[in-house]
């Protein structure tokens, strides 16, 4: 008899997560019977408490806002790329009883790239300065030859990203997101901003633009999108980004070497067409 495991997402909101969509179309297609993955509203003041209560069935978890960070003070152990940009989202559970913290959003984000044919861009441009924008500087530092700006609204953050580059050897440069029209005239365009934030710059999108990484998957497209796509540019959407960082996910919690990419794409794009 094959003993339980379990996985699940943490954050707040956490309603409209597809992480249990996906990752139990791999545990189906990959004939792990005995394992669930469910979804837990937890917030920053929880999360002690929902570690603590945790026992050994338990293989691994993911992570979304908040508590990229806030999980930190919780591992015995960290990846170098969760160092450098101090977001986790992928929590595994050693045998040993270690808690060891990962990120596969920045290999998740570079393989979304290379899927779409990116592998290198002499500059770029990154819109926001959130967690999110901290993994997209640590893959475009394997991606991007030259300079990224960032965009962004206050001059806390943009020392915030300042100190992101310098420790991802990034050369950032800082734009006001009053001018963030500027951003479309790179050939890689990274959103990582909430849904609705740069609806305003989707009439600002040129002709042939370059390729644009929208880090949203609902509502999609954003508008942005949209008008990206009408003006004959290439996109990759956080569905990508989702699926690609959410395999990476399945790998590390299961020990299984390849989990099913086109199943847990299938598996998304259904859940976000139904009704």
């Amino acid at each position: 008899m094959s003993t339980t495991r379990r996985a699940a997402v943490l954050g707040s909101p956490i309603a409209h997560s597809l992480s249990p969509v996906l990752h139990r179309a791999a545990y189906a297609e990959l004939g792990l019977a005995h394992w669930s993955y469910d979804r837990f509203e937890v917030d920053e003041a929880g999360l002690p408490r929902f570690f603590a209560e945790l026992d050994a069935s338990w293989a691994g978890l993911s992570l979304t806002m908040p508590l990229k960070r806030a999980v930190i003070p919780l591992l015995d152990e960290i990846s170098d790329t969760v160092a450098a940009v101090e977001a986790v989202n992928t929590v595994v559970f050693k045998e040993d009883g270690r808690r060891v913290g990962d990120n596969t959003d920045i290999p998740g984000m570079i393989a979304a790239l290379h899927e779409r044919g990116v592998e290198k861009v002499d500059s770029a441009a990154v819109l926001g300065a959130g967690a999110t924008a901290s993994s997209a500087l640590a893959a475009l530092s394997r991606l991007c030859a030259g300079p990224v700006t960032a965009y962004v609204r206050s001059s806390a953050r943009a020392d915030e990203m300042r100190q992101w580059g310098e420790r991802l050897g990034v050369d950032v440069r800082i734009g006001d997101w009053a001018e963030a029209g500027r951003a479309f005239d790179a050939p890689l365009v990274v959103a990582t901003t909430p849904a609705g934030t740069t609806d305003a710059l989707a009439g600002a999108v040129p002709d042939r633009p370059g390729t644009l990484f929208d880090v949203l998957y609902e509502p999609w497209p954003t508008a942005l999108a949209a008008a990206w796509s009408a003006r004959g540019g290439a996109v990759v959407g956080g569905l990508d980004l989702l699926v690609h960082q959410a395999a990476l996910q399945v790998e590390r919690m299961t020990g299984r070497a390849t989990a099913p990419l086109a199943v847990m794409r299938a598996a998304g794009e259904r859940a976000l067409a139904a009704p």
